[in-house]
């Protein structure tokens, strides 16, 4: 009797070391997933505020190119202008050069004219009164040429002019 005792007092002990480890596992078990979801949560947290902030900073930079795009247009369309103006002051200019250039062309004409006459002895009026007309259109297409030319300076100096303002 004394061995059943003894067997009876060791299974009993060893009966509540299983009871003992299966509420330890219990404990361990029902902690276990609440620390790694309350860190998983604060991990998700994290991540979630870095994303917000990533956003924020895209936003900011995306906001920056939109308004860089912009302004840069903005100067495209301005040196656009700008170049467009110049093309028509230089063709302005280009045709009064034409002018001008037929106008000498016309007044040689009339000089050689004139000059074969006198060497004939001959005088003849018509061809005086078109040299002076020749002479003329010349001053005036020279003086258009320089007008255009000054203009153009004018145009091309008024923004320096303005940036030193």
């Amino acid at each position: 009797m004394s061995d059943i005792s003894l067997l009876e007092g060791r299974i009993t002990a060893a009966l509540d070391r299983i009871r003992r480890g299966v509420e330890w596992m219990d404990e361990l078990a029902a902690s276990a997933p609440t620390l790694p979801q309350d860190h998983a949560k604060s991990d998700a947290d994290n991540l979630r505020a870095r994303l917000d902030d990533e956003r924020t900073v895209n936003a900011q930079l995306e906001e920056r190119v939109r308004a860089l795009k912009e302004r840069q247009d903005g100067r495209v369309a301005q040196l656009e202008a700008e170049v467009a103006e110049n093309r028509a002051r230089i063709a302005a200019v280009d045709t009064d050069l034409q002018a001008l250039r037929q106008t000498n062309a016309e007044l040689r004409d009339v000089a050689a004219q004139m000059r074969e006459a006198l060497a004939q002895g001959v005088t003849e009026p018509q061809l005086i009164n078109r040299a002076m007309l020749a002479e003329l259109e010349a001053l005036r297409a020279a003086r258009a040429v320089d007008l255009a030319e000054v203009n153009a300076v004018i145009a091309t100096l008024r923004p320096l002019l303005g940036e030193v303002h």
